[in-house]
């Protein structure tokens, strides 16, 4: 009984050991090209958000996020030619289902350009409705919870309930999404104040 308990965990061990060896392979082989896809999917949000952009420059240590729960992951001014059009950053904070990651571009005259959601691990069927582009916080206007950021001043609330529509049944999603597009706004207006043009 003991022989046949030590062989099986025996075997058990070498199954183990060869699925690790195997993942870590897999991983080390396509690393670079996950990396190479994100980077893709990246630069196409950005040009999404400003179409007209023809340069995207990365903003090094010049801008601060005030909330402690939202995390400033890059920032890139836009430009056209010789002319700021805005900046994009791409900020992380918590949500329902783990960290969100949202990218949004703001004009060079304190607005919301458009927000777009990379990333959002909440609930199918509730909070992942906000990255969903058939549901519609506004049905009558055809709003999609990004979408209602767009046009938004950087002064506004960005407050649940009083200036951004919630998802149905989904208040932590909205309020932490919000969050993060009012921290992101907040870091914008400062850069802008300061007459970033970088």
């Amino acid at each position: 009984m003991n022989k046949t308990m030590l062989r099986l965990g025996l075997v058990l061990m070498l199954f183990a050991s060869l699925a690790c060896v195997g993942l870590s392979v897999v991983y080390s082989l396509t690393q670079e090209k996950i990396a190479a896809h994100k980077q893709e999917e990246l630069e196409a949000a950005l040009k999404e958000i400003f179409p007209a952009g023809d340069s995207f420059g990365v903003i090094t240590g010049e801008l601060s996020i005030s909330d402690p729960r939202v995390s400033l992951k890059e920032a890139y001014a836009v430009k056209k030619g010789a002319s700021l059009l805005g900046i994009a950053l791409q900020a992380a904070g918590p949500s329902y289902g783990g960290d969100a990651v949202l990218l949004c571009g703001f004009s060079a005259d304190k607005k919301v350009v458009r927000v777009i959601i990379l990333d959002l691990l909440d609930t199918p069927g509730l909070g992942a409705n906000a990255a969903n582009p058939a549901y519609f916080v506004d049905k009558a206007k055809k709003l999609t919870f990004p979408g209602q950021f767009s046009g938004k001043s950087l002064n506004d609330a960005f407050e649940v309930k009083k200036d951004v529509q919630a998802i149905t049944a989904s208040t932590i999603t909205s309020t932490s999404l919000a969050a993060i597009v009012k921290a992101s706004g907040d870091a914008a207006a400062g850069y802008f104040a300061k007459g970033g043009v970088r």
